[in-house]
């Protein structure tokens, strides 16, 4: 088991060996270590690391999220963009794709509806669909990848793609991704703000799920 969310060491910010990891530290274990040590001696990866470590410290607290995929496409000369995003958030797609357009991006966007599979295909009950007597299409994230896969994207932006579906994407892209916005309907696509107010309107929400939730 990892501690790391509740640790108040934090020897991994520091070479200080008096500083000693606190039990259950990943940092005694050798083998995930190694594994990623030799992960990053491939070029591919490497660039990458390099090319993330310009992006925070040249924009650190000056550009924003968009602006730095932006430049982070650009500091690794890729071309091809992949947009996948919600229905609910068409208008936003649209924005973005015109913005990364200004910097010179080929921008391929898919909608999560795109292919209008019915929900019904996958077994979907009823009891899990807006509209039970009606074709309702599912969130085809599977189909977002598989599409952007065949375009031969450099890199995939999501753009408040539901939980689950989310998940989905990732596992079948094979372009690497990044996280535009992640879907929270309730707070304007703000999750976190769920846990900035943890101890205050939202303190209910973090006392854990009632005995009948399911």
């Amino acid at each position: 088991m990892s501690i790391c969310a509740y640790c108040e060491v934090h020897a991994c910010l520091t070479e200080d060996e008096k500083v000693t990891p606190p039990r259950g530290c990943p940092m005694h274990k050798e083998n995930w270590q190694e594994k990623a040590r030799a992960a990053y001696e491939d070029h591919t990866n490497r660039k990458m690391a390099q090319l993330a470590a310009h992006v925070e410290k040249t924009g650190y607290r000056e550009w924003t999220r968009l602006e730095e995929i932006a430049r982070f496409c650009r500091r690794a000369a890729y071309r091809r963009v992949g947009l996948a995003f919600c229905s609910g958030l068409r208008r936003e797609a649209r924005i973005v794709a015109r913005f990364l357009e200004k910097w010179d991006l080929d921008v391929f966007t898919v909608m999560c509806k795109a292919g209008s599979v019915d929900k019904r295909c996958v077994d979907i009950g009823a009891e899990d669909r807006m509209r039970p007597d009606e074709f309702e299409p599912m969130c085809n994230s599977i189909g977002q990848a598989e599409l952007l896969n065949e375009e031969e994207t450099e890199l995939n932006i999501l753009l408040g793609l539901c939980v689950g579906h989310d998940s989905l994407f990732l596992k079948h892209c094979e372009a690497p991704c990044t996280i535009l916005a992640a879907k929270d309907r309730r707070l304007g696509h703000n999750p976190l703000a769920a846990v900035y107010l943890s101890e205050s309107y939202y303190r209910p929400l973090h006392e854990g799920p009632d005995s009948d939730d399911s």
